[in-house]
């Protein structure tokens, strides 16, 4: 079936053809954010373009189910990249790692650690592959103000002496703290619009920056934890971003960190510790990581994952970033500058 035969907007059909989508055939395995690129048009417009395709349109007759793969296919194509968080035992109960096309959601209290192991993550998705990492860059969203360059700096620089140390090659191809952070791309939203803006642009900024493997929101919910009356449509918003998140995850093979809140819910047996944002919320990240507190240790927990089992480690922070909790390493050490801001941490 030729695309003219849709009930489309002519300057919406001009733009499909131009771009080479000239049956519905081509339309059938393509995903939104895919059309929408590809043809210059804007994800609204992609969506009801689809909705028309019929899906069971096919040029070949006897082959697999139009727009479907195999088992056997997805398979093979899950060699799919682990970033480290610099603890062994956490990265154990991770299956070795923060894993690409996924959406993490790393949950827990004020100062425990959330910000910090963010921070780690964004440093160490950009250990070059030869040195046994992923070897991308990272884009950081922070919506707190909680992002620290002077404790991203001291992270980096760990990290280059972990490498020189553990790794034979490194004296030969030197890595630098600024070939870590030219590589790291903040962006600041203050509001829940800007958040959103941030949301749709990511792939116009990934199409720029092929090389991101790390998406971090620090937090998801600041921006709606607040000046929202309409819950209605509070749950709308977000889980339109979270259906967005998701393609962007999977289309562009990054790995999407989601740093939340925790609040109180009243129960019959009093007040429990849940992750900010309700039910809903709940069920949209691939992992859910929470990070507490116990007799002063701070402590990991896999609390979902649709592959691994419920996992805990120990972990600490140090002065040089997220580690395990049985290694020896300076405490932090910051000026006063430094510790007030540090307070903002999660």
């Amino acid at each position: 079936m030729d695309v003219v035969t849709l009930a489309l907007p002519p300057s919406l059909r001009s733009k499909l053809l131009a771009t080479g989508f000239c049956t519905t055939t081509a339309l059938v395995s393509v995903a939104p954010f895919q059309l929408a690129r590809e043809a210059s048009i804007t994800l609204e417009e992609a969506l009801a373009v689809l909705s028309l395709v019929p899906r069971t349109c096919s040029d070949h007759t006897g082959g697999p189910v139009a727009g479907s793969t195999t088992a056997w296919d997805l398979l093979m194509k899950n060699e799919r990249g682990r970033i480290e968080t610099g603890s062994v035992e956490v990265d154990k109960i991770l299956g070795g790692g923060i894993l690409s096309k996924e959406l993490t959601e790393i949950c827990g209290v004020p100062g425990v650690g959330k910000t910090q192991l963010s921070m780690q993550l964004a440093v160490n998705v950009q250990i070059p592959v030869k040195f046994g990492g992923v070897g991308g860059h990272a884009i950081y969203i922070d919506t707190e103000g909680s992002f620290m360059m002077e404790r991203v700096l001291q992270i980096t620089e760990a990290v280059i002496d972990s490498l020189r140390i553990k790794s034979p090659g490194f004296s030969a191809a030197p890595l630098t703290a600024e070939d870590f952070l030219s590589h790291m791309y903040l962006l600041r939203v203050h509001d829940p619009l800007e958040q959103l803006a941030a949301v749709n642009n990511l792939p116009t900024l990934l199409d720029q920056h092929k090389e991101v493997k790390l998406i971090v929101f620090d937090s998801i919910t600041f921006n709606f934890r607040q000046d929202f009356e309409n819950m209605r449509e509070r749950t709308r918003l977000l889980a339109s971003m979270a259906q967005k998140l998701m393609a962007v995850a999977e289309i562009y093979d990054v790995a999407i960190v989601l740093v939340n809140q925790v609040t109180h819910k009243v129960t019959s047996e009093g007040f429990r510790t849940v992750p900010a944002l309700g039910e809903s919320w709940s069920h949209v990240c691939t992992n859910r990581l929470m990070v507490y507190w116990m007799d002063g240790q701070r402590y990991a927990h896999l609390a979902k994952s649709p592959s691994l089992p419920v996992g805990t480690a120990p972990y600490v922070i140090t002065e040089e970033g997220v580690r395990d909790a049985h290694e020896s390493h300076k405490r932090i050490k910051l000026d006063d500058a430094q510790v007030r801001s540090s307070r903002s941490l999660g």
